[in-house]
């Protein structure tokens, strides 16, 4: 295949503003492309900003925001999407299922500078409701129809449950969960399918889906329908099932020239993490891996921004490229603007972190100008280095101390302080 067909719409000045960006030789990055190892997204000359994920790029985070049908404001939508960029998201998914989808959807996308992606089956879910009382009774052209006109729409990447078929769900079946089914696509396509005695569209009729997205060179996200929602429930055979499905499906959207990268779990405890990373990355031909959380303990409703960095920062260390956040509301209801704020800036910690242990280029140098900020007491350069700049200038001003030098934790005591004084001290006199 020629450039145009493998790299639809994606212009050599993009991937010269990513070579850059990551610091990354541009023949390698072309060449990971090429193999499906990376993704890139956005027009250097668009209004999306360029950008990649995949194997030797900084790992990314998502931000997810969208109404729901008893908060159906896009105003507050609006703020959450500018609160998440201000703290550096990298990408935004609107799963909106509250209001006008659609409106709300090109809205987010006016305003959006960076990648976006939508799940859009949860629109053909509540049209069909509304259509027919029950998604029972849709049809699979509604599902396409639906996905062609997010595509229209100038989406970058769409989530899309094409690995949730008959036998992967009968392997879920089979075994049992304590929480089956928890992705709400995964659910609504199981149900369809099971009312219907049918096969998955997406996965039945996946060359018509991957024809819409090469069309309007769109991204597939191949969700993670399956994905395990307790940690007593990872690993078993629905999931693993569904992976190997995905794999299948990686291969035949590179063939087509569809950009394609695979989602994963969910709940999962810390020693199993490191092995699903392998066996994800070898089962779908190391295509970039797109994780939420995982979650690695079921019992902290509320901190659940910190179960998932602990499982994030874990993930990514062997080998995840992409984090999802998750907020404080996770299982507990509709993020507020704070919640998301909390949630990318945990995610991006975690990735940082990860970044660090996989030489990212640039990583371990951050830390190591920060701590020789903090050596020399430079509060300035601190601040500037800090990730969230605002917090450290808040929380030093709430607690302010008599000696600006040091904080209201030691004052006088600083051991920075005290070190530097002895080795001023310890130096001869010429």
């Amino acid at each position: 295949m020629s450039d145009q067909e493998i790299l639809p719409r994606i212009s050599k000045a993009t991937l010269e503003a990513v070579a850059a960006d990551e610091k990354m030789n541009l023949d390698t990055l072309r060449a990971r492309v090429h193999s499906g190892e990376i993704v890139v997204w956005g027009q250097a000359d668009g209004a999306v900003k360029p950008m990649g994920i995949g194997t030797g790029l900084r790992t990314k985070v998502n931000a997810n925001i969208g109404t729901s049908p008893d908060f159906p404001s896009l105003d507050d939508e609006l703020e959450k999407l500018h609160a998440a960029l201000s703290v550096g998201a990298d990408t935004i998914m609107d799963l909106s299922i509250g209001g006008d989808i659609d409106a709300i959807r090109r809205e987010i996308r006016a305003a959006c500078n960076v990648p976006l992606g939508t799940v859009p089956i949860y629109q053909v879910a509540i049209e069909a409701e509304q259509r027919y009382g029950t998604m029972d009774k849709m049809v699979p052209d509604q599902i396409f129809e639906v996905i062609e006109r997010h595509a229209a729409d100038g989406v970058d990447f769409m989530t899309l449950h094409c690995g949730v078929t008959r036998q992967s769900v009968a392997a879920l079946d089979s075994e049992g969960r304590l929480c089956g089914i928890v992705s709400r696509g995964g659910s609504m396509l199981a149900n369809w399918m099971q009312a219907n005695n049918a096969e998955n569209p997406l996965y039945e009729d996946y060359d018509r889906l991957l024809a819409i997205l090469k069309k309007y060179g769109v991204s597939a996200s191949l969700g993670d329908g399956l994905r395990p929602g307790a940690i007593a429930d990872a690993s078993d055979r629905g999931q693993i099932a569904e992976t190997q499905v995905l794999g299948e499906l990686v291969l035949r959207a590179r063939q087509t020239g569809v950009q394609v990268f695979v989602e994963g779990p969910g709940h999962m405890p810390l020693d199993q993490i490191p092995g699903n990373v392998i066996l994800q990355k070898h089962l779908c031909y190391n295509a970039p891996f797109y994780v939420l959380g995982p979650l690695v303990t079921d019992i902290a409703p509320g901190y659940d921004h910190i179960t998932a960095a602990i499982g994030g920062a874990i993930c990514a260390a062997a080998g995840a490229d992409y984090l999802c956040y998750v907020t404080p509301a996770e299982h507990l209801g509709l993020p507020t603007t704070d919640d998301v704020v909390e949630g990318v800036m945990a995610a991006r910690i975690a990735a940082h972190a990860a970044d660090v242990v996989k030489r990212v280029p640039g990583a371990a140098q951050w830390d190591e100008e920060m701590s020789q900020a903090r050596g020399n007491l430079d509060w300035k350069t601190m601040i500037e280095l800090a990730m969230d700049p605002g917090l450290v200038i808040e929380r030093r001003g709430e607690r302010a101390t008599l000696d600006p030098a040091a904080c209201s934790m030691c004052g006088k005591f600083c051991s920075m302080k005290i070190d530097m004084a002895r080795r001023h001290a310890a130096k001869p006199v010429s």
